[in-house]
């Protein structure tokens, strides 16, 4: 379990950036796997988010996860729409008693407190999402329910940098939205670059006026913490499971 130092010193919200570890998964899924994609035994899965909304303090129907497609669409979570089937790549939500939650396997989760108007939420940020502008939705989203805030992002553990190789084609689409991208990416080979997806959602986070602080975890390096989409593909494994990153008002 891992947290971020400027949420855990807010008094009125409980978050948690969940390990791999304390689970009921076995085999590649071993053990806190939160992915109810993935073709993880059902009864297990199910056993593992229990144990996250009893760690969160929660009922079990009040623990809101995605259906995450890699979009930039937010969706603010009421006592009306919880219960629905919610695709998104973000979630916020002024109600006590939620528990709103993301999963990632090398994408950037992202918790946010509105301290001023106890507001939380919680983003998918992969670099589709963060090219696309789930962040900008969701802090404006935030900003549009009240004027008069004071924003904080905890950025958890993602892919780190030297773990992120990608092609040519990738700088190419990135550069040529703006040049001043050229400082995610570092050279690696004649067909490689490494991109440093943490520092692309802090700038973006940064702009918008959020202070941030960071997990500063590599889930692709850091194996028996994370799991990891990338590693799993270079380790030929048929699937991955999902950690998730939770967040409540209190």
């Amino acid at each position: 379990m891992f947290y971020s130092k400027k949420l855990k010193k807010q008094k009125k919200i409980k978050h948690c950036f969940f390990s791999r570890k304390r689970g009921f998964s076995k085999g590649v899924y071993k053990s806190l796997n939160c992915g109810r994609g993935s073709k993880d035994s059902k009864i297990n899965v199910n056993k593992n988010l229990n144990f996250i909304a009893k760690t969160m303090s929660v009922e079990r129907t009040k623990l809101i996860l995605m259906y995450q497609t890699h979009s930039n669409k937010v969706v603010e979570i009421k006592k009306n729409n919880y219960r629905k089937k919610i695709t998104a790549d973000a979630m916020i939500t002024k109600i006590k008693g939620f528990a709103i939650c993301v999963v990632t396997a090398d994408c950037v989760p992202i918790i946010i407190y509105d301290n001023r108007n106890h507001i939380i939420g919680c983003i998918h940020a992969g670099w589709k999402g963060a090219f696309s502008g789930i962040i900008d939705n969701t802090i404006k989203k935030i900003k549009n329910l009240n004027s008069n805030y004071k924003l904080y992002a905890g950025v958890g553990p993602c892919i780190g940098k030297k773990s992120y190789e990608v092609d040519i084609k990738f700088y190419k689409k990135f550069v040529s939205k703006s040049w001043k991208n050229k400082i995610y990416f570092t050279h690696k080979n004649k067909t490689k670059k490494l991109f440093n997806l943490r520092k692309f959602v802090t700038d973006n986070l940064l702009k918008l006026d959020v202070q941030v602080d960071h997990v500063n975890r590599d889930t692709f390096a850091e194996k028996s913490n994370f799991f990891s989409y990338r590693r799993t593909f270079k380790l030929k494994q048929k699937d991955y499971g999902r950690c998730i990153s939770a967040v409540c008002l209190l």
